[in-house]
Formats: C-alpha cells, sequence, structure tokens
C-alpha cells in the first residue's frame, strides 16, 4: 500500500515538473513511457480522460496567439496538399492492407487514423463501421508508436533539410498522427512552425466530417451521429478574441505560454499511456501497414513541400 502511495505521489511529482520550461516535449513523452515501463502507470482510467481535456484546452488557448488573417492565409495554402495526402493515404492503406490479409475494419482504421488526426478520427469512425474492442485497441497501439517516434524524429528531420519554421509546422500536421505530437514537434522547432501546425492539423482535423460520411457510405452504418470536435470551435472562438476584440495583452501572452507548458504536461501522460503490453498486442503486419503509410505520407507531403512552398 505504502510503495502504491509514493509511485502516485513520485508520477505527480514528475507530472508537475514537466510544466517547467526547461523540460522540452520529447524529454517529457520518453519521461512518460519510462515511468510506465518500469514502475507502471499508477492513474490509467484518469490518465486516459485527463489526456485528452488537457489537449483541448491546450489547443484552445494556443488560439489566442493567432491572428485570423494568418490562420485563413495558412489554410488557403495548405488545402490541396491536404486534399491530396487524405486521399493517397487512404487509397494506399487499403491496398496494402488487402496484400498483408489484414481485415477491412482495422486497415480502415489505421488509414482513417494516419491521414487525418491519429486517435480523434479512430474514435470517431469506429461506432459507424462496428470495430470491436480489440481493433479499436491495436489499432490505436499502431498510430501512438508511429506518432511518439515522429515526435523524437521530426525535429531533426526538419533541421537536416534545412525546412523554415513555416514550412514544417505545415509538414508535421500533415505527416503526423495526433494532435498532441503535431503541436509538440512544433514547439520543438519554433513559435512561428507551432502556429503553423496547429492551424494546419485543426483544419485537417474538420476533414474528420467527410471522412464519417464516407463511412456511413461504405459499411451502410445505421448509427447516423457524426461528432464534431468541440476543442475546434473553442480554438476559432479564440483566434477571434485575439484578432478583433484585443485582450489585455499580457493576460493573453499568459494564456498562449501556459498553453505550452500544459502541453508538455500532457505528453508525459500520453507516454505514460504507452506500455509494453500495448507494444506486443499490436502484431506485425498491422505495424508493417502503419509504418507503410505513415512513411507514404510523410515522404510525398515533404517533396511536395521542399518543391512548391
Amino acid at each position: 500500500m505504502q510503495r502504491s502511495i509514493l509511485k502516485k505521489i513520485l508520477f505527480i511529482i514528475l507530472a508537475i515538473l514537466c510544466a517547467v520550461p526547461y523540460v522540452k516535449p520529447p524529454v517529457a513523452l520518453i519521461g512518460g513511457f519510462l515511468f510506465s515501463c518500469f514502475l507502471g502507470n499508477p492513474f490509467p482510467k484518469l490518465n486516459g480522460k485527463l489526456t485528452g481535456l488537457l489537449l483541448k484546452i491546450c489547443i484552445i488557448g494556443l488560439g489566442f496567439g493567432i491572428n485570423v488573417n494568418q490562420a485563413l492565409q495558412i489554410g488557403k495554402q495548405s488545402f490541396w496538399l491536404t486534399f491530396f495526402t487524405i486521399t493517397l493515404t487512404l487509397v494506399a492503406g487499403y491496398f496494402i492492407g488487402k496484400w498483408l490479409k489484414i481485415g477491412k475494419r482495422p486497415s480502415y482504421l489505421i488509414s482513417s487514423g494516419t491521414a487525418i488526426c491519429g486517435g480523434s478520427a479512430i474514435a470517431a469512425i469506429a461506432p459507424i463501421i462496428k470495430a470491436s474492442e480489440e481493433e479499436i485497441s491495436t489499432s490505436l497501439g499502431v498510430i501512438f508508436l508511429l506518432n511518439s517516434v515522429a515526435l523524437l524524429l521530426f525535429p531533426a528531420i526538419g533541421h537536416w533539410f534545412g525546412l523554415s519554421q513555416e514550412n514544417f509546422g505545415l509538414w508535421s500536421a500533415i505527416a503526423i498522427h495526433d494532435t498532441s505530437s503535431v503541436v509538440g514537434a512544433a514547439a520543438t522547432y519554433g513559435t512561428d512552425a507551432l502556429k503553423t501546425a496547429t492551424t494546419v492539423k485543426l483544419a485537417r482535423t474538420l476533414w474528420i466530417i467527410p471522412l464519417c460520411l464516407l463511412s456511413l457510405f461504405l459499411y451502410k452504418s445505421e448509427n447516423k451521429k457524426i461528432k464534431i470536435p468541440w476543442f475546434i470551435i473553442g480554438f476559432i472562438a479564440a483566434i477571434m478574441l485575439h484578432s478583433y476584440v484585443h485582450l489585455y495583452q499580457p493576460l493573453e501572452a499568459g494564456i498562449v505560454s501556459s498553453a505550452k507548458s500544459l502541453l508538455v504536461v500532457t505528453l508525459f501522460f500520453i507516454g505514460a499511456n504507452l506500455s509494453l503490453a500495448t507494444l506486443r498486442a499490436v502484431g506485425w503486419r498491422l505495424l508493417l501497414l502503419g509504418i507503410s503509410i505513415w512513411l507514404l505520407i510523410s515522404i510525398s507531403s515533404l517533396s511536395a513541400i521542399i518543391g512548391f512552398y
């Protein structure tokens, strides 16, 4: 009992320390993962719920640092690249999944998560296509594993290719699965990269709606409910307030700074959600599918950005 209490106290202390400016997003993610591997996550159920809530709060907070004209310009520039990469990923995922003899539903879940916004896309379409708990958990495992790798690798690759902050933000928003790691990688790269990545990724998240409609058609589901992520509305509202209401500037700066710190804490929680048991549950076929389409979207989008942006 005493050991359990000490483990909980240590977990909370480490999470709080992640809010210190000197702790970088990749360090927080790896720290959470190592804690989970060696000591176990002391708050497994609360951790999952808290992660989702904190990420949404972070996204809304970051909106207070983005101007509406800047957001519209970024969205306009990235529209066709977004459409192309989503279509390419879904089509490639279908054929590669068929070649690997993977079930239709897990293949579709992984392809959707890679194409749009990781776990959020999987959570949105899973009830529509009537995916089983096992199919959902293994698909999330693949996405989360590659998502974590991307957070660690992308900033180094961006510097190696000499990408500008805006171009890196665009690339990370397109090629990294979950919003959390997109924002984490971009925050490591720079302030302008963070603004671009957040705007493009949340615009990309709206493609969940046509994806759900496509899923209804393909799987002939009777479940007609489509969930629109509420935090996107909050993010847009924050941008509008920042652009037109002109709140007290130190207050806005404080909100943005707090959102960045809270994001690092969130990444610690995300890392703690990943365990060796989760990794073992992911078969090599699903992992190969995830890696294949992730490399496809990463390389094709990077090539387009270097060539045309």
